[in-house]
């Protein structure tokens, strides 16, 4: 018979034996295990921030469209929409409380003239909210009020204090 191997087998008992880590490798370990918690977070951060970064991309690319086959008359509309914001910006001078609401309510009153059924469905959602804010805040005050002034009353008229 014909025997094909080339080589001989050796014979034998070979045993793998893993050599010790360097210093370099090591250290390169403990960095890793060290920063593997950011890295975990990073990971997780850029997972839920990616869909909502496509999203706003998304966004852009709408507008640019929309801007690019814009409707007649839309960018004079835009126009003193933006004037009636400075306008308001201008009129504000010297209250940080006025910045906040002028130079809006001015771009708002303008754009109210423009467009006046979303400003009327605005103004609805608007004043449901506020509605709804208002009466929380006024539970709020109500349960603090019973609970510190009501509270102070009923000290004041027990027996002990008389």
């Amino acid at each position: 018979m014909f025997k094909l191997s080339l080589y001989s087998v050796p014979e034998g008992q070979s045993k793998y034996v893993d050599e010790p880590r360097s210093q370099l490798e090591e250290s390169i370990s403990q960095l890793r295990h060290y920063c593997e918690p950011y890295t975990t977070w990073c990971q997780e951060t850029y997972s839920q921030t990616k869909p909502k970064m496509q999203s706003l991309v998304q966004w852009g690319l709408d507008s640019y469209e929309y801007l690019q086959n814009a409707p007649p008359g839309f960018f004079p509309r835009l126009g003193v929409i933006g004037f009636a914001g400075l306008v308001g910006l201008l009129l504000a001078r010297g209250s940080k409380i006025k910045k906040l609401v002028y130079p809006p309510g001015f771009m708002g009153l303008a754009a109210s003239l423009y467009y006046p059924q979303q400003a009327i469905s605005f103004a609805q959602v608007s004043g449901e909210r506020l509605y709804d804010w208002g009466l929380r805040g006024y539970i709020v005050m109500e349960d603090l009020w019973k609970e510190n002034f009501q509270k102070a009353g009923n000290v004041k008229n027990s027996p002990g204090n008389k």
